[in-house]
């Protein structure tokens, strides 16, 4: 029996896959928004497992997190621009509480304020996001987002 993560992502992957034709309009290319979704979900459970945060949805918060991007191609805003459309796509998924849907929501809205601590899920979509980042030699140009890294960093001994 597959489980909500996989579902979820299986059915993102499949958003994404609707996406390609307007691949030379977007922020990002789709390659990375499925490598990044993937990547930061494993991240992300490190981090609730450390943290004492539900695991399962820290990856699920961490693989939505650019939904925005994903469905505008856009990076500006694209936080913000997430907030209502993964809401309905979760709903679609048919097995999340509202208020699942909500906290999950909040995280996809909150992610780019990296300067503001947020929830402990808001703060590891945030961590996790930065770290992944960095993984793949994406450029952090933020102070705040250099911070993240090294607090992250520090925390997990990298």
């Amino acid at each position: 029996m597959m489980n909500r993560i996989w579902n979820v992502q299986t059915n993102l992957l499949d958003v994404i896959a609707q996406q390609k034709n307007n691949e030379g309009e977007r922020d990002y290319p789709l390659h990375w928004e499925r490598l990044h979704l993937a990547s930061c979900a494993q991240i992300g459970q490190w981090l609730a497992v450390k943290r004492g945060v539900n695991p399962e949805m820290a990856a699920l918060a961490c693989s939505l997190h650019d939904f925005g991007r994903i469905v505008t191609g856009k990076q500006k805003n694209h936080a913000e621009n997430g907030y209502e459309p993964v809401k309905n796509f979760l709903l679609q998924q048919d097995c999340f509480s509202s208020e699942e849907c909500e906290q999950l929501a909040l995280a996809v809205k909150h992610h780019s304020n990296k300067d503001i601590v947020g929830t402990p899920l808001e703060e590891i979509v945030k961590d996790a996001d930065v770290l992944d980042c960095f993984q793949y030699g994406q450029e952090l140009s933020r102070p705040e987002q250099r911070q993240r890294l090294e607090k992250v960093r520090t925390e997990l001994g990298l």
